[in-house]
């Protein structure tokens, strides 16, 4: 029944393509009984039986073309499902692997081809082929159907673990194709899943295959998971291409692995291969950012042996890494040559170098490259702007500046606060105070706070001593609304204490207190020892005003030392105890010792002797000098002066010798010796007073010393006694002997935030 089928269809198919012959045609079942004979066309044998046909008596061969041209057309016409099988099964021969194979790529249509592909895996005969399987990936691929391509892969994969078909896929290069299509389709995870299956299935990977997946991590970003794929590719000793170098040596340099870098790019040269402008510039670029110049530039000029012309990024990049380490000779040199090889500068490009130079103070270079920019049609920016004039500023070209200034302006660029700070600083410096106030209101103009900047180049007049500079900016901060901080009010007032201008010091010291300024011991302190030094009348008025108007308690203190016991209500003695127990001495120790030197210049000077030696006890009853008085036994009493000043060592030597009578005439306490520690300068006017009653001390270096008897002696004399109870000489000359030399803890120019220690004083003196 079968056999008259095909029969019937294989001779109703050849009245429309076979031509009919005279010959007589024998017709033949299956056991070879003659069915029928006569004249008629080509019938083929039955399938399993024979490939060939019978022409007349003849038996010929049945062609590769026509089996292929029959399953195509089948699969054409019914293209999938149990039709189409059906008709497969009734062939009147038996296909191979070669013509499904060939089916498959005649075959337009996907799924027909796929259809064809699961039907021929049912047959007996059917064998995996590499070759269909790359056809049919390929078909997926155009379909952009991923999951079915990746499907098929497993299929694969699962035809190559049978042990019976192990040896005649383990070819196969559709494995590779599989990879390559899902890479090139961004397929990260899945690509990568289908190499870890090829792996552990044994098969080859080539390096198509490899580069595609290096190309795919790369293109991701990863390129560490590249340099894994290329591990892979060196254990499997699968040979590199150029694009495999392509792909390896710019990702292995921009990652920073510049000696594996170089180490392929040499491999490369080795093997014959030429690396492309991308290898060079890569190299170039990535060990020039890495600081090895040498290195990048030894690259650059095997480049240009090659005769590879440099892209004007990698001038960029060159030229960028000899600015940034500093070598900027070298830096313009590339400059050179980048444009006469018709490459223009970028606008970054003419930024780094003009700066560049510029922070190095090569001005000139600087302003040559920033004329090329604006000629170049760049407009610079404000750091640009900015960097030049700070330079210019700083280095004390204040034309150059200001027209840098106006220029910046006058192109609608807002300089920053450094910018003005700069230029601020080199007028102050320059003393150019009316251009200096017109960029402040212009600063203030465009929004910037200014007091801090206006304040800066106070205190810059300040430091430089031009006190009537500072008064006039300071007029014009006030005009302007424009306030500046009790520090620096401070600072001016002591300037102008310092330079005689009391007139001036006087509403500079009423501004500090009515700002609620404190006005602190050693600033007042520092204001008396202006008063002791001043010879002129008027002025001394006016230092007594500003006493006056600092409203600290040591002033008031001050005026009830001068007071009768009536008005003070008290003895001195207790008056004197009251002020310093009012004194925070672990706070202001150094103020107050520096105030007691200053005060007792003063009392000396005034006469006030007795109120003198008050304020020497309770100050050393405070212990304000500790070391001042010892007292060794038998052996050696001592007092040591050093660190006071001329009034307060001259106190301290009368009232000290008083303690020292009474200690001998009362107790009959008689040390060896007594020394009187004055250092070289003191020693010179206690041995002048201590002479006017024939003293026994004889004067040697640093020190007045006498032998205890002898000193016993001098105490009995009257007249010690009433030289240490009350007076002093009657030649008034010994005191006052050049007070401006005498008195140096008085010296004004004395800073009053530091008050200096007596001792250094004195050894200046």
């Amino acid at each position: 029944m079968r056999n008259s089928f095909l029969s019937r269809a294989f001779c109703s198919g050849n009245k429309r393509t076979t031509e009919w012959t005279e010959e007589n045609i024998v017709y033949l079942d299956e056991t070879g009984d003659v069915i029928f004979s006569g004249k008629g066309g080509v019938r083929s044998v039955e399938p399993g039986v024979d490939d060939h046909v019978m022409v007349g008596g003849l038996k010929k061969p049945f062609s590769n073309d026509s089996a292929i041209t029959k399953i195509v057309e089948i699969v054409k016409r019914w293209k999938w499902g149990p039709e189409m099988e059906t008709q497969l099964d009734k062939l009147y021969f038996v296909p191979n692997m070669s013509h499904i194979n060939q089916a498959v790529k005649e075959i337009g249509d996907t799924d027909a081809s796929l259809s064809l592909f699961r039907w021929a895996k049912r047959q007996s005969w059917y064998s995996p082929m590499d070759e269909m399987y790359a056809s049919l990936f390929d078909r997926l691929n155009q379909r952009r159907d991923y999951e079915g391509l990746q499907s098929l892969f497993d299929e694969m994969v699962r035809d190559k673990k049978d042990d019976d078909l192990k040896d005649e896929i383990s070819s196969f290069t559709a494995y590779n194709r599989v990879i390559q299509h899902l890479a090139k389709a961004g397929k990260l995870e899945v690509s990568f899943c289908c190499l870890k299956k090829i792996q552990d299935s044994g098969c080859k990977i080539d390096t198509q295959t490899y580069n595609s997946l290096i190309t795919l991590f790369l293109t991701k970003g990863l390129p560490y998971k590249a340099f894994e794929i290329y591990e892979m590719m060196e254990e499997a000793k699968c040979s590199l291409d150029v694009e495999t170098y392509d792909l390896m040596i710019p990702s292995l340099a921009k990652s920073g692995r510049l000696d594996a870098a170089f180490k392929l790019f040499q491999v490369m040269k080795e093997k014959g291969f030429r690396p492309n402008c991308s290898i060079f510039s890569s190299l170039i670029d990535s060990m020039g950012k890495a600081g090895r110049l040498d290195m990048s530039m030894k690259v650059y000029m095997e480049m240009q042996g090659f005769g590879l012309r440099p892209a004007s990024a990698t001038y960029v990049s060159l030229i960028e890494s000899f600015v940034k380490a500093g070598k900027l000779e070298t830096a313009l040199k590339l400059w050179d040559e980048m444009k006469k090889s018709g490459f223009r500068p970028n606008y970054g490009l003419y930024t780094m170098i003009t700066e560049s130079h510029a922070k190095s103070g090569k001005l000139e270079t600087a302003m040559s490259v920033f004329s090329d920019m604006e000629k170049a049609g760049f407009l610079p920016t404000p750091t640009t702007y900015s960097c030049l004039l700070e330079m210019h500023a700083s280095s004390g070209q204040v034309d150059s500046a200001m027209k840098l200034y106006n220029s910046m302006t006058n192109a609608g660029l807002r300089p920053g606060l450094s910018t003005y700070t700069s230029l601020l600083t080199v007028l102050a410096n320059k003393k150019l105070v009316d251009v200096a106030a017109k960029i402040l209101l212009e600063m203030k103009a465009v929004g910037f706070a200014v007091d801090i900047s206006a304040s800066d180049v106070l205190m810059i007049y300040i430091k430089d001593g031009a006190v009537d500079l500072a008064l006039r900016w300071l007029r014009f901060m006030g005009s302007s609304g424009i306030r500046t901080n009790n520090f620096i009010i401070r600072q001016l007032f002591e300037s102008c204490m310092k330079n005689g201008m009391y007139e001036s010091a006087k509403p500079l010291l009423d501004t500090y207190v009515n700002a609620s300024a404190k006005v602190d011991l050693i600033l007042y302190t520092s204001i008396l020892a202006h008063l002791i030094r001043c010879q002129d009348e008027q002025n001394e008025r006016h230092l007594m005003s500003i006493l006056s108007a600092t409203n600290h308690k040591a002033h008031s203190f001050m005026c009830g030392l001068f007071t009768g016991p009536e008005q003070r209500k008290k003895p001195v003695l207790s008056f004197v105890r009251e002020f310093f127990q009012e004194i925070d001495f672990e706070l202001e120790e150094g103020a107050a010792r520096y105030f007691v030197n200053v005060l007792l210049n003063y009392l000396v000077l005034m006469g006030q002797i007795n109120r003198a030696r008050c304020v020497w006890k309770v100050s050393y009853e405070n212990k304000l000098f500790p070391k001042a008085i010892v007292f060794d036994q038998h052996i050696a009493w001592s007092l040591d002066v050093r660190s006071l000043s001329v009034g307060a060592a001259l106190i301290a030597v009368v009232h000290t010798l008083h303690r020292f009578r009474k200690r001998m005439l009362y107790y009959g306490v008689v040390p060896r010796r007594i020394k009187l520690v004055t250092g070289p300068t003191l020693k010179i006017v206690i041995a002048q007073v201590l002479s006017s009653v024939e003293s026994p001390f004889e004067v040697s270096k640093v020190v007045l010393r006498a032998p205890g008897d002898s000193v016993l002696e001098w105490f009995k004399k009257p007249i010690v006694q009433q030289f240490l109870l009350n007076e002093i000489p009657s030649r008034s000359d010994i005191l006052m002997h050049k007070l401006n030399m005498l008195f140096p803890s008085s010296a004004p120019e004395i800073r009053s935030l530091s008050p200096p220690k007596p001792l250094v004083m004195v050894k200046d003196m």
